[in-house]
């Protein structure tokens, strides 16, 4: 069974907002709720990708603690300067 569109960004959108740690809670679920909507399939592909990395790897990605992964940089980038709005 498929998921459809509309499910599929209410999903990630919970799963923004339940996270292991309540920074990226805050940071997640504010990029979630702009951009979610306004993604293509790939964008939402990718998201979902993320959405399965560990928190502790993830914030230090945004902060710029550490190198983020090349396959998650723009959308990191993306992120970062989305929270900082």
């Amino acid at each position: 069974m498929t998921e459809s569109r509309e499910n599929r960004i209410k999903r990630m959108q919970m799963r923004s907002m339940r996270r292991g740690i309540k920074e990226m809670d805050l940071i997640l679920s504010a990029y979630a709720e702009r951009n979610l909507g306004e993604m293509d399939v790939a964008a939402l592909d990718l998201y979902d990708a993320l959405l399965h990395e560990n928190d502790q790897d993830l914030y230090q990605w945004v902060t710029g603690q550490v190198a983020t992964p090349e396959r998650f940089r723009d959308l990191i980038q993306d992120i970062s300067q989305t929270f900082q709005k």
